[in-house]
């Protein structure tokens, strides 16, 4: 099975064969599951959808400015060149997910629990994720995270990677283990949130700019 490594931190990819699988034109499933299947470029003015387990396929170029998610099981499911600006997904599981090249700009997150999931090159600016909850591994990397908000959550063992986290907040929460290397820190929000996190030697002067920051200190 291929892997997506941040440091040391692994997330476990889709395992999809594409020769087994079946183009569909809906995600609504048969009896509220859909199994091996391919969903290709449709653009679609709202994505209602809820009650239903997607197991073992690719979404791939799905374009809408309105989708509505919630109590979904996912497993092995690979997003790729997405548009979902203004996503809203709620009360879900994702095992086993990858995200690639889509853009989610203003999507809401909210009570999904998330094992062996991946980020990747994702533009996911003032995006909210509130009580998001990791059960396994998870990776950002690459992706513009630029005045999104974590509220309440639990990122431990987490790892970000070469991110915007310009004006990204911190509300809450837990983030013990969470690997914040390989970032710019300066502009992070709420780093009070942060104990236990692991970052660099040379990350300290970002990290205390953006303390001083939150604590409006003024220096002269």
């Amino acid at each position: 099975m291929d892997t997506r490594t941040v440091r040391r931190t692994s997330v476990t990819l889709p395992d999809l064969d594409d020769a087994g699988l079946n183009d569909v034109d809906s995600l609504e499933g048969e009896h509220g599951e859909l199994r091996d299947f391919r969903y290709v470029d449709a653009g679609l003015r709202e994505l209602p959808l809820s009650g239903v387990r997607l197991m073992d396929g690719r979404v791939t170029g799905l374009t809408t400015r309105r989708a509505r998610l919630e109590d979904l099981t996912l497993h092995s499911v690979a997003f790729s060149g997405c548009d979902l600006s203004g996503l809203r997904w709620a009360d879900s599981r994702l095992s086993r997910v990858a995200f690639t090249d889509c853009t989610m700009l203003g999507s809401a997150w909210e009570q999904i629990t998330v094992d062996d999931v991946v980020f990747e090159r994702c533009r996911m600016d003032y995006a909210a994720f509130i009580r998001l909850r990791a059960a396994g591994s998870v990776i950002f990397t690459g992706c513009s995270l630029h005045e999104a908000r974590f509220d309440g959550c639990d990122l431990s063992g987490a790892a970000f990677d070469a991110c915007d986290l310009h004006l990204t907040e911190f509300d809450g929460g837990t983030y013990r283990g969470c690997d914040l290397r390989g970032n710019d820190l300066s502009g992070l929000r709420g780093v009070g949130a942060l104990k236990k996190v692991i970052v660099d030697r040379s990350q300290l002067p970002g990290l205390a700019q953006a303390l001083a920051a939150d604590l409006e200190i003024s220096v002269d």
